[in-house]
């Protein structure tokens, strides 16, 4: 049966290490970037970012961002009180919220033309198969697919191919693989490294034991024989980086778009 690669969902998140939002369609903006995907980044007083990573808290800081009216409501897990605030005329009123909550002073930074990713020189979409999520859920007893979709946290998601689809979209270092997405040009760049923050529920920062070991061993188990290895320096790795070209600037990405490769960069 033919594969037919298409996007099935998309996923920004506007304000770096906090919750996502599910939209239907996403614009491109020149660097690359998803318009409003980390357009935001919460930062201490050593301008260091306030992550998963650093501070425990964010795992149990629910948010709720309302892309048309600016605002964004945030709640501690498991209470219900709510608190909203606008993202730009409340500024200094959501920072002290968020200092209070954190224990620390922060401030919250805007980026319009890049926004704040990991990989600043791959910052486009990173993109991942609803079977390789499916086929991670497997490796883990206790884990659902929605679970390991919170924990990886990207940005599209494809349907219709296999687990580890993707694996294709990159190749050797320095050599982009060219694809499409609807009418959107995309260079596949690398697998993306990853962090401590999946090893631990996207709601309560529990750590699940050997969570890495495991992912490592199975990750190395069924990597495609066709995949590029010499990109594996280990294993714990997973979903694409890609970068755009400034020519893609204003295009649209939505659901439903079919994912096809492209055999030169023209």
């Amino acid at each position: 049966m033919d594969l037919a690669p298409h996007l099935a969902k998309l996923f920004i998140y506007p304000i770096k290490s906090l919750d996502r939002v599910e939209v239907g369609q996403v614009s491109v903006l020149k660097s690359g970037a998803l318009k409003r995907d980390r357009e935001f980044a919460i930062f201490d007083e050593s301008n260091h970012f306030v992550n998963g990573k650093r501070n425990a808290r964010v795992h149990a800081l629910r948010s709720e961002l309302d892309l048309q009216a600016d605002t964004i409501s945030l709640h501690v897990q498991g209470m219900n009180q709510v608190t909203t605030f606008h993202l730009e005329k409340e500024r200094e009123v959501l920072e002290g919220w968020l200092s209070d909550y954190f224990g620390v002073p922060v401030k919250l930074k805007q980026d319009l033309d890049m926004g704040f990713p990991d990989d600043t020189v791959s910052p486009g979409p990173t993109i991942v198969s609803t079977a390789t999520l499916e086929a991670i859920a497997s490796w883990y007893p206790d884990l659902e697919v929605e679970e390991v979709r919170l924990r990886f946290r990207n940005n599209i998601e494809i349907s219709g191919v296999p687990a580890f689809w993707e694996d294709q979209l990159f190749a050797k270092s320095d050599e982009p693989v060219h694809f499409q997405i609807g009418d959107v040009q995309l260079m596949g760049m690398n697998p993306c490294q990853r962090c401590v923050v999946i090893t631990r529920n996207s709601q309560t920062g529990e750590a699940y034991p050997n969570f890495q070991k495991t992912f490592g061993a199975q990750r190395q188990a069924t990597l495609p024989e066709w995949a590029e290895r010499s990109r594996f320096n280990h294993f714990y790795r997973l979903a694409i980086n890609t970068q755009l070209a400034p020519t893609e600037v204003g295009k649209t990405i939505s659901i439903g778009d079919e994912l096809r490769m492209q055999t030169s960069s023209s």
